[in-house]
């Protein structure tokens, strides 16, 4: 006669459970995912690969890396941030937002100044030249959307839009 010991028991989930012994909660999270879920996050995963060698082969030529591309559309949109604020926003390291400023302000794309309410704090703001520059890999990138939102209606296009910020928004929290 074979005999279970606890360890099997935990083991194995399909085993026949000692009298009185309780079924472990799971939450929803612990719980496996449906192949659905797996597949999109796969396809999440090789559209972001995609979407990364696509677009710096595209920015190769006019010499801006998309991390340094990244940096210039956030400082656009959001105005002058700190070094910190600018890695949140740009979903890379302080540490790497420090090399990717510093190559940009080397070439005048953006400029350091005082912040007026904190003293030690330094803000990266946009320059004209960045602008410029900004508005040449909008154009160089362009043509990687078009490809990759391909036939889809526009309606189907902002749906997709409208869903990735939720799905992102959903992980920020």
């Amino acid at each position: 006669m074979v005999r279970e010991t606890s360890l099997d028991i935990h083991m194995n989930p399909t085993s026949v459970k000692p009298p009185g012994a309780k079924s472990p909660t799971r939450s929803v999270a612990d719980k496996p995912k449906t192949r659905n879920q797996q597949r999109l996050t796969y396809l999440i995963a090789s559209l972001d690969r995609l979407l990364r060698r696509q677009m710096g082969d595209a920015l190769a030529p006019i010499g801006i890396t998309l991390a340094q591309y990244t940096a210039l559309s956030v400082l656009e949109t959001r105005g002058a941030l700190s070094n910190a604020q600018l890695a949140v926003r740009s979903f890379i390291t302080p540490q790497s937002a420090n090399e990717v400023t510093s190559a940009l302000a080397n070439r005048g794309y953006v400029a350091r100044e005082g912040d007026p309410n904190h003293g030690r704090v330094i803000l990266l703001r946009l320059t004209e030249e960045g602008a410029a520059v900004l508005r040449e890999c909008e154009r160089a990138v362009r043509p990687v959307e078009r490809r990759m939102v391909g036939e889809l209606s526009s309606d189907d296009t902002e749906r997709a839009q409208r869903s990735l910020e939720i799905f992102v928004r959903n992980l920020n929290d």
